[in-house]
């Protein structure tokens, strides 16, 4: 039986650590009090997984289409979409069961694979199973998806499908059961509401590897690869935001105060960082930008994100300031440090601000979080080794995937004519953006439907 810790005394509110009512077939003791559905509570639960479903499709779509060049762009959508089907699906056959079904410590057991035993009567806390089902699959739908970003313009679309299913099974599933279904980071008490650890760093730190694992883009800090179309970016960066109060709020699976905290101090966060990174980029560069508005409220966000049902709004700027500070240094100094090619930065965003969403939790732990027993030094120190936990975890996990599919599929990137070309047209046979003559010439940089061979230099495949 795994150990369940209270998010705040039981005289003030039923709600547990993680995911609030995340499994109480596991906890008798809150089984009792918490048997019957509340129309309310699940009315508010179907809202919030619409809400986490909208940050994928289409929020993160159009953050990320239109950061990258247009020649690439419906590559994006095209990625976000396969994200959505591939864990939607395998999320009902196997997913929910190994993430929270009774297994050890590290993945759940396979009594759940179809949802055999759930039906419209049974209950997760106050909502019905079902409810929690879906819920829990728009969280695996965009973690994956995230990843996409730091690989952009690059990846075939073949091992792309096959690269989210493995990571879905291999990494996601388990890190949800070690925090948020009874295993170990739970076990020693980690501290994650929302995601910080389960979404945020697993992507982050993946995203990562794999950036790293392809190479870089071609003409990588040689040619100008601009956003191209901001204006994208900025509704993309607006649907994620109110979609993070699904997220985030939605989280205590309840329409209850710890949902209200979890709301206005996500919201803060977001504000706070922004402020922040705008005014750090007004002094290092001389102009406050759009993009940088548009990542800073996503830091916020992220940040926030494992901390926001345990601190005070105070306790949100706090993490919205520090995550502009952290993400700024890494997307603006670190990246160009090492020469890493993380396309849409979501190492620096991700990575690095889940990391510290994740340390900020046990540093601005509010006095009604404490757990009885465990001081605030020794929930940082708990919140530090889980950390560390999943910043070797992920990454291994990952590499040893894109191993497996190299051996499988051989090269994993698009060779140099379809990036030429982009993936639009090279993959998917398709534009976002069609210019030219009836009879499909081109003009500009937007190619044909089906363009002539372009000569171009060889380089090594990944």
């Amino acid at each position: 039986m795994s150990r369940r810790r209270p998010l705040f005394p039981a005289s003030r509110s039923l709600a547990l650590g993680g995911f609030a009512l995340s499994a109480l077939a596991a906890a008798p003791a809150f089984a009792e009090e918490a048997a019957a559905l509340d129309s309310g509570d699940t009315a508010w639960m179907l809202t919030s997984s619409a809400l986490v479903l909208m940050m994928t499709l289409p929020g993160l779509a159009l953050f990320y289409a239109g950061l990258v060049r247009a020649k690439n762009s419906l590559s994006l959508f095209m990625q976000c979409l396969a994200s959505a089907g591939i864990a939607g699906v395998l999320w009902v056959l196997v997913g929910y069961s190994l993430a929270f079904d009774t297994g050890n410590a590290f993945i759940g057991g396979l009594g759940k694979v179809g949802l055999q035993g759930i039906t419209p009567d049974s209950l997760s806390g106050t909502i019905p199973e079902y409810v929690f089902v879906m819920f829990q699959a728009m969280f695996a739908i965009i973690t994956p998806a995230l990843m996409i970003g730091a690989f952009a313009e690059r990846m075939r679309f073949g091992p792309f499908v096959a690269f989210i299913t493995l990571w879905l099974l291999l990494v996601y599933c388990p890190l949800a059961h070690m925090v948020w279904g009874g295993g170990y980071l739970a076990e020693i008490g980690a501290l994650d509401f929302a995601g910080g650890l389960v979404v945020h760093m697993s992507s982050g730190f993946s995203a990562l590897v794999a950036a790293l694992y392809l190479g870089k883009r071609r003409g990588f800090g040689r040619d100008p690869m601009p956003p191209h179309n901001l204006p994208f970016t900025v509704l993309g960066a607006a649907l994620l935001w109110v979609g993070w109060f699904g997220f985030n709020a939605g989280s205590a699976l309840a329409a209850n105060g710890v949902a209200a905290l979890a709301f206005i101090t996500t919201s803060t966060a977001a504000s706070a960082a922004l402020l922040v990174w705008l005014a750090i980029e007004w002094l290092h560069r001389g102009k406050p930008t759009v993009l940088g508005a548009a990542t800073a409220a996503v830091a916020g966000l992220v940040a926030v994100t494992p901390a926001c049902a345990f601190i005070t709004p105070l306790g949100a700027l706090a993490v919205g300031a520090g995550v502009s500070v952290l993400s700024y240094a890494a997307v603006t100094l670190l990246k160009p440090a090492l020469g890493y090619d993380d396309s849409l930065d979501v190492f620096g965003v991700h990575g690095i601000g889940g990391a510290w969403g994740a340390l900020a939790t046990g540093l601005f732990l509010a006095d009604f979080a404490l757990v009885d027993g465990v001081s605030r030094g020794a929930q940082i120190w708990i919140q530090t080794k889980s950390i560390v936990f999943t910043a070797i975890f992920a990454p291994l996990a990952t590499l040893a995937i894109l191993f497996l599919l190299r051996a499988l599929f051989g090269s994993l990137r698009a060779d140099d004519e379809a990036e030429f070309v982009g993936l639009d047209l090279a993959e998917h046979s398709e534009s976002a953006y069609e210019f030219g003559t009836a009879s499909g010439t081109a003009t500009g940089h937007m190619m044909a439907v089906s363009p002539a061979p372009v000569p171009v230099p060889a380089t090594a495949k990944v």
